[in-house]
């Protein structure tokens, strides 16, 4: 069974804007956002998951995105190095959890940004997304601590500014993205390391790439049809959840979710 690290969107709302999906005139609905946020974590229930919860904290509103936290590895867990201050001090709570959890913490020595889960993704490799975020310099360390290559992959749209926003692998051999999101020495490289299937670009914008998956089993937002067309084809089981609110922060299901194993 796989576990989820999700944090209840007590705080969440648009305080700041630090990407171009974010407006302080585009205010979230309080009780629209918890029962989006409690039916994506009924879903993924429903697909398999055991959900972990940490405690929400005020005036941190994008905790609830917990795939920012870090980077997580077998019992190695990479604390991100938030390049915005507004996320900064969500940290001393990420890694206070996962030692009370029993993971060995390694923190990066480098000043340089690195966003966790958000911008490092695994199939067969380990993907690294860098451009708006994190630096693609700070995979070396990374590299280091944890004995493995890392592709990096660079953004160049800014609506799609952590590679999981785009990017999903959906097992070691394949995955969902979007090529607009990428540069062209990046989609080569993609071309070498995985098989894809490019969603539409108006599927992109709604998140389509922002999704979890269970197994046999794929999360992602409502109103993507050609992408669950695909996933469908391919022997995947699809749930469409309603994610609208929090796109108005650029995230959706993945955003809002850590895979512990």
């Amino acid at each position: 069974m796989s576990k989820i690290l999700m944090c209840p969107p007590t705080y969440f709302g648009i305080e700041y804007v630090i990407n171009p999906w974010m407006d302080m005139a585009n205010q979230v609905d309080k009780n629209t956002v918890s029962k989006q946020w409690n039916n994506l974590k009924d879903t993924l229930e429903e697909a398999g998951a055991e959900i972990e919860l940490i405690e929400p904290q005020p005036s941190l509103p994008d905790m609830v995105f917990t795939a920012n936290a870090g980077l997580l590895r077998d019992n190695v867990f990479i604390p991100s190095r938030f390049k915005f201050s507004e996320r900064q001090r969500e940290m001393r709570y990420w890694i206070e959890w996962f030692q009370n959890a029993g993971y060995e913490v390694r923190e990066i020595q480098t000043d340089l940004p690195f966003e966790g889960a958000g911008d490092a993704l695994s199939g067969k490799v380990l993907f690294g997304g860098y451009g708006f975020r994190s630096s693609k310099e700070s995979y070396k360390e990374i590299e280091e601590i944890l004995s493995s290559e890392i592709i990096p992959l660079h953004l160049v749209d800014d609506r799609f500014y952590h590679l999981d926003t785009c990017f999903s692998p959906l097992n070691e051999e394949s995955a969902i993205l979007y090529e607009g999101a990428f540069d062209d020495e990046s989609v080569q490289l993609l071309k070498e390391h995985i098989s894809y299937f490019s969603v539409p670009e108006e599927e992109a914008a709604r998140f389509a790439c922002n999704a979890v998956v269970i197994n046999k089993n794929v999360i992602l937002p409502t109103d993507c049809p050609e992408t669950e067309k695909h996933l469908q084809s391919i022997g995947f089981t699809t749930f469409a959840v309603d994610m609208s609110e929090f796109l108005k922060s650029g995230g959706a299901a993945k955003c809002l979710t850590l895979k512990l194993f």
